[in-house]
């Protein structure tokens, strides 16, 4: 399955991971935790877990308070003498997470280049609000399409179904751009064209299928565009 530019009209793009760095947290649990980088991977782990459960039980709630429940989890588990105002403070730093270094120039490339650009993820609008903020990249996004909206998590087709009614593009027409292999599968179950952003040269994931593209930064990206 190989990646057709000649089809694609709107990106949408993932925020944890693709824009902003969540591993950027770890430094926050390093003033608190000994030894913060276990805590940090089983927290994220953690809340992804939460999602794809909450899916399937009708158990939604905003990915902010999923982020609270699994931080406590991953503090509790290592043995962590956190207080729950620390645990607070450790995870406000999802309101300022690091941007990677070519998201704003890659966005901009990809914008004069023609394409409307959104962002849809499973962070509540609050979350997005604050990212989009603190990434410096408002004047480049059409607009911040949350989980909240549909009340379900990705990579629940649901989600990228309203994305594309949100955005007003047949799906097929969308490139959803995302470092989440699951985000991929579910971009393209969905009928988007799924482009897997692998900043870290990971191993490909031997389940459900090849991304259409792969691309370690967003100009490669603009150059798959020929933008």
């Amino acid at each position: 399955m190989t990646f057709d530019p000649e089809r694609v009209t709107t990106l949408t793009f993932d925020s944890y991971s693709t824009l902003v760095d969540v591993d950027a947290a770890e430094r926050a649990l390093a003033d608190t935790v000994a030894d913060p980088e276990p805590v940090s991977k089983l927290w994220r782990a953690r809340s992804i877990e939460y999602t794809f459960v909450a899916n399937h039980i009708d158990a939604y709630q905003p990915f902010y308070e999923m982020n609270r429940a699994a931080i406590q989890y991953a503090l509790e588990a290592h043995d962590a003498d956190v207080s729950a105002s620390e645990r607070d403070e450790i995870l406000a730093v999802y309101h300022e997470l690091d941007v990677f270094d070519d998201v704003r120039e890659g966005i901009e490339r990809l914008r004069a280049g023609g394409y409307d650009c959104y962002v849809v993820s499973n962070g509540n609008p609050e979350m997005l609000s604050s990212m989009i903020e603190h990434a410096d990249i408002g004047d480049l996004i059409e607009d911040a399409i949350s989980a909240a909206e549909v009340r379900t998590f990705k990579p629940d087709a649901e989600i990228y179904r309203h994305a594309a009614a949100r955005t007003g593009t047949p799906i097929d027409e969308i490139a959803h751009v995302t470092a989440g292999w699951f985000d991929v599968l579910g971009a393209k179950h969905a009928g988007m064209q799924g482009v897997w952003v692998d900043r870290k040269g990971t191993p490909k994931e031997p389940f459900g299928g090849a991304p259409h593209l792969t691309v370690e930064t967003f100009h490669d990206l603009a150059e798959a565009l020929d933008v």
